[in-house]
């Protein structure tokens, strides 16, 4: 039996993006069916929806509305759709905390959680800093807590096995930032608008969040391009 071919998976992602939590649940269940044919190493890429957020965040549905000057309904009728897609994926974007009432749905500014997890990759690798981006997930989609509050962001970190005061030198860190803001302007320069953006072996870009077939058939291609590259 041949060796499982190797590729690289750069995704570009938001923390407070629901379709990106979907789209790395369908591509994990691409990745279970292409077990033994096609390995992958996952590396997140920063992406800020809201650059501009305000460190007091916003009421999510309340900044959708806003931001998309969509209606009530139509924002309910979006979250249904979403919904259903995400529970296909085997992905949750409920309120799973222990209050009996839900804290209120937010956005907060995320440049803290995308300086983590560059943090995350240089310092643990890539599947520490994948630990740490499903945990930011989880933080912040089923437990609602306050993703911009650097205390919040530490405590995650600790809880995937990072250095508490390391994680905290990160923050503090100017050229680490500065190396954040660089690879979001990457992601313009590759036409990159909304997110996720998966880019397959630095060429191949999958935008949106797919279908697990849809990721399966990429894949393929992809390795059957370098193949035919190398002969």
């Amino acid at each position: 039996m041949s060796a499982a071919e190797k590729v690289t998976i750069d995704i570009y992602s938001d923390v407070m993006c629901p379709w990106c939590a979907i789209g790395y649940g369908q591509l994990t269940r691409a990745l279970d069916a292409l077990e033994g044919e096609i390995e992958a190493e996952i590396r997140w890429r920063p992406f800020e929806l809201n650059p501009d957020m305000p460190s007091e965040g916003e009421e999510q549905e309340a900044h959708l509305q806003r931001k998309y000057r969509r209606t009530v309904e139509e924002g309910a009728a979006v979250r249904g759709q979403m919904k259903a897609i995400a529970e296909e994926a085997g992905v949750s974007l409920s309120y799973e905390g222990n209050e009996t009432q839900a804290p209120p749905a937010m956005m907060w500014n995320t440049r803290d959680a995308h300086k983590l997890l560059a943090f995350a990759l240089e310092q643990a690798g890539p599947e520490v800093q994948t630990q740490l981006k499903l945990a930011l997930f989880k933080a912040h989609f089923n437990e609602r807590k306050r993703i911009g509050d650097r205390d919040v962001l530490l405590d995650i970190a600790a809880g995937v096995g990072l250095h508490r005061e390391a994680a905290k030198a990160a923050l503090e860190d100017e050229e680490l930032e500065a190396r954040v803001i660089g690879e979001e302007r990457q992601a313009w320069d590759l036409n990159i608008s909304g997110v996720p953006a998966m880019i397959v072996n630095g060429k191949f870009m999958v935008p949106g969040a797919q279908p697990p077939e849809t990721y399966v058939n990429v894949l393929r291609r992809v390795v059957e391009k370098s193949r035919a590259a190398a002969l």
